[in-house]
């Protein structure tokens, strides 16, 4: 079912989660002891209801398919394992070094999404 979509629309699914993901883990500080993967998904079904372009465009009928449902949820293990498994770029890890040495902070991030989540921490915090 999944595959049977267009590329536009399994495109902004994907993106759907990944941005979802990003924010849901924002949300949470990147605190891992705080994720939930059922609040998590609560939090991309509001998203994709709310704000995702792919929604509209999927008949009722396949979005209450089991079958779709076993294919979004392998999607979603696949999205989130790239989300945290995508190395930060040297330019994310050479401006969080410098901005810690001038906070005197010691923040650890393993993946260019968290560090994303720490590099705007930073600037938010230099800029107070």
């Amino acid at each position: 079912m999944y595959k049977d979509l267009s590329s536009g629309v399994k495109i902004s699914l994907t993106r759907s989660i990944s941005t979802s993901f990003e924010l849901y883990l924002a949300s949470i500080g990147w605190d891992e002891e705080k994720f939930s993967m059922e609040d998590y998904m609560k939090y991309w079904q509001s998203y994709f209801t709310e704000s995702a372009a792919w929604y509209d465009k999927i008949p009722q009928e396949v979005l209450v398919n089991p079958q779709f449902h076993e294919e979004i949820a392998q999607k979603i293990d696949e999205v989130i394992e790239k989300v945290l498994t995508e190395e930060p770029t040297q330019k994310q890890i050479d401006s969080i070094e410098k901005m810690q040495q001038q906070l005197g902070t010691e923040y650890t991030y393993s993946c260019k999404a968290e560090a994303a989540y720490v590099e705007q921490l930073l600037k938010n915090q230099l800029n107070q």
